[in-house]
């Protein structure tokens, strides 16, 4: 038993971090989302788009949580099309860890 109970307390504890990893790419996969949704909008820049991200993860994850956020238009035949890129720290304790090696991009369909 007294060598059963650490290990089951490590156990926990990575399951744990695997959940607050993966919170926190689903929740930069959204920001992306809505910022490419916002860059997207007729007469919106891309500027528009990285304020749209850089403020909902500041509000989902804590001030500081995104490294950069790239915001990109893209010609596809006669279409126009918002790639929104956002590197953030990976968590790898709590939520602190390298910077940039959490890589999630969105896209959306600009509008005429």
């Amino acid at each position: 038993m007294v060598l059963v109970a650490p290990l089951v307390v490590v156990v926990f504890l990575l399951v744990v971090q695997v959940g607050v990893a993966v919170y926190v790419r689903t929740t930069l996969v959204a920001c992306a989302q809505e910022g490419a949704r916002t860059a997207a909008l007729s007469g919106a820049g891309a500027g528009a788009g990285a304020v749209r991200v850089r403020s909902l993860a500041d509000a989902s994850l804590g001030a500081g949580a995104v490294d950069s956020v790239d915001v990109a238009r893209r010609r596809r035949g006669a279409f126009e099309e918002v790639v929104v890129t956002v590197r953030a720290r990976l968590p790898l304790l709590g939520l602190a860890g390298p910077a940039g090696g959490l890589v999630v991009q969105a896209h959306a369909w600009a509008g005429p």
